[in-house]
Parts: C-alpha cells; sequence; structure tokens
C-alpha cells in the first residue's frame, strides 16, 4: 500500500471486499466504514495486511444530533484511528453498533492491546459494550454512577451529586439540588480583528 491516497483507497477497497460499507476521503485523510458484522476479521487484515500496525486512539461518538439532528442511521459508532509506519499513512476506520437500545461490538484488544483502556472509556462515557474485553468495568466515572454523561441525551446537571455529609462520616449520594437554567453566550466581536 502506498501513502497515495487513491492506491490505498484501492487496495483498502480490494482488501476488505465485503466488508467495507463505506470510503470518505476529507482533508487530506481516508475514512472507511466498516460492517459490525466483519470487523474483527477487517481490522486483522488492515493490521496483517495493509501493515496499520498500530492503533493511535478509539472513540466512542453518539450520532443522534449530528447535523442538527438530520443524520439518519444507526446512532452509536466507534472510530478506530490506525498508523502505518512502514507506509507513513493514517487511516480512520468507523465501525457503527447495530443496536442503538443496547450498543455492542466486539473488543480490539487482542489485535490491539492498547485498546484495553480506551474501550472502557467509550463503555463508560457512552454505554457501549465490548464483547471479549477482559476487564470492561467503568474507568472514568464513580462505580455507582448512573449513566453515560457522553450521550446527547444525558443532563447537563446529571442524575445525582455526591458530597461529603460530616455527620455519617462518608461520601452520600443525593439528587440534584441545582435549578436548571439556560446559559446564553454573549460574543463581543471587532470588524476588523485580525485584519493588520
Amino acid at each position: 500500500m502506498a501513502a497515495d491516497l487513491s492506491a490505498l483507497r484501492t487496495g483498502l477497497t480490494d482488501l476488505l471486499g465485503d466488508r467495507l460499507a463505506g470510503m470518505d476521503e476529507k482533508l487530506g485523510e481516508l475514512t472507511v466504514v466498516v460492517k459490525a458484522a466483519g470487523m474483527l476479521d477487517a481490522l486483522v487484515r488492515l493490521r496483517d495486511t495493509a501493515g496499520f500496525e498500530q492503533m493511535i486512539d478509539l472513540c466512542g461518538v453518539d450520532y443522534s444530533t449530528y447535523g442538527d439532528g438530520a443524520w439518519e442511521g444507526n446512532r452509536f459508532a466507534v472510530v478506530y484511528h490506525l498508523l502505518s509506519v512502514k507506509h507513513n499513512v493514517r487511516l480512520r476506520v468507523r465501525i457503527f453498533a447495530e443496536d442503538d437500545d443496547f450498543p455492542v461490538l466486539d473488543s480490539v484488544a487482542d489485535i490491539w492491546p492498547c485498546a484495553n483502556w480506551y474501550e472502557r472509556e467509550a463503555f463508560d462515557l457512552y454505554g457501549i459494550v465490548f464483547t471479549g474485553h477482559p476487564d470492561l468495568r467503568r474507568i472514568l466515572t464513580d462505580y455507582g454512577f448512573v449513566g453515560n454523561p457522553f450521550r446527547k441525551d444525558f443532563p447537563l446537571s446529571g442524575h445525582v451529586e455526591m458530597r461529603y455529609d460530616p455527620e455519617q462520616q462518608r461520601v452520600v449520594y443525593q439528587p440534584v439540588s441545582i435549578e436548571p437554567r439556560e446559559v446564553t453566550t454573549r460574543i463581543v466581536r471587532e470588524e476588523n480583528y485580525g485584519r493588520g
């Protein structure tokens, strides 16, 4: 595979075959959409055959309000950022979970061990379950935390708040006591800012 994006596009089309659901090129980077059903085989092929030996990042995405709510398609996806040091090229791989109510994808921790904590983060913040993960549990929020804070339908103030109670001498959870309010930012712009 060459660093040339057109050659990469052709090579990936041949390599992934029917596992490929789509391909997009923006800002000099290639994004491929892979079907969830064949994701592990596709990612192993990308690592072993195409030379994407490193996974740089993995993140969850909630598309429910993407494009001002005009998004049509599955709600949750996981985006893998891959790097081929040998070919000096990056690749973004997007895989959509098939069920919006209970998003589930296969774990890639056996393919790239660094995915372990990234998958835990996506599980914690988005509620995406990774089957086959060696230790899938919360990583950023407390074990008693209710919900997934990066989901678009999660309330800004949360469901519960935590405080230390001196009488009980422990941390206690209680319903949120913050009154919801709308904050409108004020933007001040100078007409000729940055023009000399």
